[in-house]
């Protein structure tokens, strides 16, 4: 049960303080407080752990200060979208807006190989009006013998060359609690030109452990990709892990899972549960489709494999595409062969541009639906 209540409440307050004595007379029952500053308002929501089916809404919704009461039946109880629950559904960080009713592009390298190339694709970025980006430094393989990444050496040069030009948010792939520090580290000795969005790769997302530690820091948001060989509940509940820490600021993110179903693609391609992620959750959705085609193989209308997978991403409505580009794919040390090339990039956004007009096309259109059937059922009871 979630006690949401009333904006910029006081919590060294008498009314505070009554509802803190209410709730500790509950056997059996503890809360959790958290909240969430805006530009104007504080919003507090209490959190009520424990078998809290015997309490009534009503009696929930008496006490000091409380201005709702959300009954919560789902398991994702802090990211869950729960009944009759319309709280925001997005969040603010570094001046970028991420919600479930936009969009960005994190396009870039998913390895940092040398910072001309990481230049120039930053300055291409600029060029197409781009804030956003995506740069490996930690790169977890398959093989041991495999480039793991430059780790640390290059997050000064990665963070110097966003800030020269405006990169806002880019997203930085962690596979242990020490990056999380290094990362922090470096924006530091840098100036803080930019800001950083861990990502939690597939591999992770059932690293419990990193998962909670990751969580219990709300400076930097997180990007957590679904686990490539399990379920979306499991991979849901991983993204609980994080918010039941304390850290909300979280994005779910579809690449495609390990099947041969999936041939000749590298993936089996799950961008049609993007709706499915947004209904359950209040989570912004990322569609990777790099990871999910796998190649730069292409259609006979021309269009490449990972162009259409983005289209039908976005058509369903996500919120974030994280894809590979590189300057010289040849000599990208890290998935270079599915890598787009950056003459692509203009025509690659416009592309985005399209399918993103054509998903508020059908939203305004299924809208118009709702609203005539609701005036006839209206009608209809009216006779």
């Amino acid at each position: 049960m979630i006690l949401i209540l009333t904006p910029n409440v006081d919590l060294k307050g008498d009314e505070y303080r009554r509802l803190m004595d209410s709730l500790a007379s509950f056997p059996g029952i503890k809360n959790r407080i958290h909240q969430e500053h805006g530009t104007e308002v504080v919003l507090t929501e209490v959190y009520l752990i424990g078998n809290t089916s015997s309490l009534s809404l009503e009696e929930m919704r008496r006490l000091p200060c409380v201005e709702r009461v959300v009954r919560v039946s789902e398991e994702y109880r802090i990211l869950g979208r729960h009944k009759d629950d319309q709280r925001p559904t997005y969040f603010e960080y570094n001046g970028v807006r991420f919600g479930q009713d936009n969009l960005h592009v994190f396009a870039g390298l998913c390895a940092v190989d040398t910072p001309e190339h990481v230049e120039m694709m930053m300055k291409a970025l600029q060029e197409n009006g781009q804030i956003c980006t995506r740069m490996g430094a930690y790169k977890p393989r398959t093989s041991p013998y495999a480039f793991q990444g430059h780790g640390k050496t290059c997050l000064p040069y990665v963070f110097q060359l966003a800030g020269k030009y405006g990169i806002k948010v880019i997203a930085m792939e962690i596979t242990h609690e020490s990056h999380v520090d290094e990362i922090r580290e470096a924006l530091q000795q840098t100036g803080n030109p930019t800001g950083v969005m861990l990502q939690i790769g597939t591999r992770n997302t059932q690293n419990f452990e990193l998962l909670k530690m990751v969580g219990r820091q709300q400076e930097f948001p997180v990007l957590i990709k679904r686990g490539f060989g399990i379920t979306l509940e499991e991979s849901l509940n991983a993204a609980e892990y994080l918010a039941s820490e304390g850290n909300r600021k979280v994005v779910f993110g579809l690449r495609g899972m390990k099947s041969n179903m999936g041939d000749p693609h590298r993936n089996f391609v799950d961008f049609a549960q993007v709706p499915v992620v947004k209904r359950l959750t209040r989570m912004p959705v990322c569609i990777d489709p790099s990871h999910s085609v796998g190649s730069r193989n292409g259609s006979p209308d021309g269009i490449l494999d990972v162009m259409h997978a983005t289209a039908q991403g976005i058509i369903a409505g996500a919120n974030m595409v994280l894809v590979d580009f590189h300057p010289v794919p040849t000599k990208a040390l890290v998935d270079g062969p599915q890598a787009l090339r950056l003459p692509e990039l203009p025509r690659f956004l416009e592309d985005i541009r399209i399918a993103r007009e054509a998903y508020e096309k059908r939203v305004a259109l299924w809208k118009v639906a709702g609203e005539e059937a609701i005036g006839k059922s209206s009608a209809n009871s009216g006779q």
